[in-house]
């Protein structure tokens, strides 16, 4: 016989079952809409915090770049450490950071943040340049030039182009100042071919060349500038100069003469021209010359190492003409009664006997008596110009 008060309570109970399964999926549903709520609002959470630190530090960042730029050396400093505070890995505020170090001369501090910088990222041409610079302060030479040439070739961001210039500049006054010529040179032409027509640019580029010295590459930079800026005096001293070395006393007289018109305080210049004067009044093989301008400036030049010689000769401790000198001088004394205008133009090859003569006394006497001065250094100069022919 069945129990009615079971067959009561076990349909009651399926009720509750069923009524349990149709409520199940909305709670599930709602529960997960609420996890979904959560997540998103701990995420922009998240984000909002994350942006406000970047802002800190971008703020910080932009404060110690207007510093660094201004040379305020130990307010960037800690405008830097304070953006690394809110992203300590940050590559721009490391880098920014060490550059400030070096501004200060704390390179050891910089060192550290520049090495690790370095294993991030080997091809940073600014962080090759720093570590350049601190192995030069350290006096590391190899390690300074490896470093300077990864900087030369390495990345740099295209509005910074002209950083990769100024790193080979900093290269060739390095290896300028230590001696190392060939190599400086070598890094010239090389700049010289991408350096372009600035006036500015090409005018340190003269300079460089000045000291290495390559006189002919210096004199065609100088032109360059003086094609755009004609009286632009620095580089009409530097022309002037480098056509003096080069023997071209007509074209490095135009130059001096512009450039002691322009500036009278240029003593350097002034004293080149004095002697390029000089060299073009007194060179008897010069063509344009007459036979008696020729002649009457050999019987001067004569009369000159004659002077020259003596005086030597007196200036020597004790006052005794070596035997070289001893020699110079019998043949000049045999000479002398010779050496007339008239003779010369009797004679014209008793002109170069002279000057020949005149040539050896001033190269010798330059070498007893020390550098000569005056109407001396012009006729060592033309022998000098008139070797080999």
């Amino acid at each position: 016989m069945v129990d009615p008060v079971k067959n009561t309570t076990d349909a009651g109970r399926w009720a509750e079952l069923r009524l349990y399964l149709r409520q199940q999926p909305v709670m599930l549903a709602l529960l997960a809409v609420l996890a979904v709520f959560f997540f998103l609002g701990v995420t922009g959470l998240s984000r909002a915090y994350h942006a406000q630190r970047e802002s800190l530090g971008n703020r910080w960042y932009s404060r110690g770049v207007a510093d660094l730029n201004a040379e305020r050396y130990d307010a960037a400093v800690m405008e830097f450490r304070s953006a690394l505070l809110y992203s300590r890995d940050n590559y721009d505020y490391r880098r920014s950071l060490a550059e400030a170090l070096i501004g200060l001369k704390r390179s050891a501090e910089a060192s550290t943040y520049l090495a690790n910088l370095w294993e991030r990222e080997p091809e940073d041409g600014l962080v090759n340049l720093e570590l350049a610079r601190i192995a030069v302060q350290k006096g590391q030479k190899d390690q300074a030039l490896r470093y300077y040439h990864n900087a030369i070739y390495a990345v740099w961001p295209s509005d910074q182009e002209a950083r990769r210039r100024d790193a080979r500049l900093e290269l060739i006054d390095f290896l300028l100042t230590t001696g190392a010529q060939a190599q400086a040179q070598a890094e010239l032409i090389a700049l010289e071919e991408n350096i372009g027509a600035d006036p500015m640019q090409q005018a340190r580029l003269g300079d460089l060349f000045l000291r290495v010295p390559d006189y002919e590459h210096a004199l065609a930079a100088y032109r360059l500038v003086l094609k755009k800026e004609p009286n632009n005096q620095a580089a009409l001293a530097g022309a002037g100069l480098g056509a003096f070395q080069l023997n071209r006393y007509p074209e490095a007289q135009r130059y001096l003469r512009s450039a002691v018109a322009g500036d009278s305080t240029d003593k350097r210049s002034a004293e080149l021209l004095k002697v390029t004067d000089l060299v073009l009044k007194m060179d008897p093989f010069r063509r344009q010359l007459t036979i008696a301008q020729r002649d009457k400036n050999v019987v001067d030049s004569f009369t000159t190492a004659g002077q020259r010689l003596k005086s030597c000769g007196l200036a020597r401790e004790p006052a005794v003409p070596s035997a070289a000198q001893s020699s110079l001088a019998d043949n000049w004394a045999r000479m002398k009664p010779n050496i007339s205008e008239a003779d010369l133009r009797r004679d014209p090859d008793l002109v170069e006997a002279a000057m020949n003569l005149v040539f050896e006394i001033e190269r010798q006497t330059s070498t007893t008596c020390g550098t000569p001065t005056g109407t001396d250094m012009a006729l060592l100069l033309i022998a000098r110009l008139h070797e080999g022919s």
